[in-house]
């Protein structure tokens, strides 16, 4: 059987996990974060939802393991609370920016 083929993310400030099953959510974690990560954003904030915490658990261990991940934590309430976690990224190589 075939993979699908890769679909694009958009790069942006904030990435919507509602519309990927948990066996994808990984994947889409990692390449967003190294993208975001290379394009210099200094936060991200990934809604996964409130649920029964599959996405959350997928996401925080992906951030975990994350070189790109200097912290994170719950969204603050207006930001989706427990439903979304905020990473603090590193600095884009060769920049000599510290991290925010």
């Amino acid at each position: 059987m075939d993979e699908p083929a890769p679909v694009p993310i958009p790069i942006e400030d904030a990435l919507d996990l509602h519309a990927f099953r948990p066996e994808e959510t990984a994947s889409a974690v990692e390449a967003y974060v190294e993208e975001a990560a290379a394009r210099g954003f200094p936060e991200v904030r990934l809604v996964h939802g409130r649920g029964r915490g599959v996405q959350r658990r997928i996401v925080r261990a992906v951030l975990l393991r994350s070189p790109f991940v200097v912290s994170f934590e719950d969204a603050p309430p207006e930001r989706g609370g427990w439903g979304a976690t905020v990473a603090r990224l590193t600095a884009p190589r060769g920049t000599g920016a510290a991290a925010g």
